[in-house]
């Protein structure tokens, strides 16, 4: 894959996971030898949070962002809130997330999910953190918090409010997102046969609102559908949208890191400093 010496950013990636517990440096090092150099590992809850941000301690292409997805809503109360924002005192902790709402598999109430989500939308605020937010059929209520919650921010924020994970949307609610600061994650899914609209959308949005995901392990892009996902695949992404934007991979993969350094606020290119 032509990449050439330009390096490349995985953005959402869950490397603290048990699925990588075997062979994760090996998966590292996979990653690096693809060119892939900063990596975001996304907490789940807050024992995920604590392990993204020890990797993130630990391995310097790995940076942290620590939250509550929606499935662990539940477990949200005060306790876990100032939990969270002692992690973020890392300075490798660079985001809010994962939060937002999960109307598809509902496994905490919506209205429970909502408060969470609230919750972490002011944390951030506090921190002055960047979101990456989660939203699989709740797309009216994530975004009305969206759009509220963007027309106060921290001048730290204007601009950079967060990202839409793995987006789903349609144009119009992606270019809504947009217009209030928020990047556009692409993953996995844009490469498959099936996802005609995906990529239709995509072609129409401006790559230098746009950021490259694997979601590792979960949405592996062809020609690896069907196996474990890995950021060194965050490769396949990028060149399922230099197709589409009829650019070259160099060109994604440039672009695509500079917006990612521009939203977590960590160093780009082959600069192995630490924020």
């Amino acid at each position: 894959m032509n990449l050439g010496s330009v390096p490349i950013a995985d953005t959402h990636c869950h490397l603290m996971l048990s699925d990588f517990d075997d062979d994760r440096m090996q998966v590292l090092e996979r990653a690096r030898s693809a060119g892939v150099n900063r990596m975001l590992v996304p907490g789940l809850d807050l024992a995920t949070s604590r392990r993204a941000v020890e990797l993130a301690e630990q391995f310097k292409e790995i940076y942290a962002a620590v939250g509550v997805h929606p499935h662990y809503a539940s477990n949200w109360d005060h306790a876990t809130e100032i939990e969270l924002r002692l992690l973020t005192d890392s300075p490798k902790v660079v985001a809010i997330g994962e939060i937002g709402l999960d109307y598809y598999r509902n496994i905490s109430p919506p209205e429970t999910q909502k408060r969470a989500f609230h919750a972490q939308l002011n944390l951030a605020c506090a921190c002055e953190l960047p979101v990456v937010i989660h939203n699989r059929e709740a797309v009216t209520d994530v975004m009305d918090h969206l759009l509220d919650w963007s027309t106060d921010l921290p001048p730290q924020l204007v601009g950079r409010a967060g990202v839409l994970h793995a987006n789903s949307t349609d144009l119009e609610t992606a270019s809504k997102a947009i217009s209030a600061g928020f990047y556009i994650g692409i993953a996995g899914p844009v490469t498959y046969r099936n996802a005609v609209s995906i990529r239709q959308i995509i072609a129409q949005l401006p790559l230098e609102r746009q950021l490259l995901e694997t979601d590792a392990p979960y949405l592996t892009p062809d020609p690896h559908r069907g196996k474990r996902n890995e950021p060194a695949y965050v490769k396949f992404v990028a060149k399922e949208i230099a197709k589409l934007m009829d650019i070259s991979q160099s060109i994604t993969a440039e672009v695509t890191s500079r917006n990612a350094a521009n939203l977590f606020g960590w160093t780009y290119g082959n600069n192995n400093l630490v924020r």
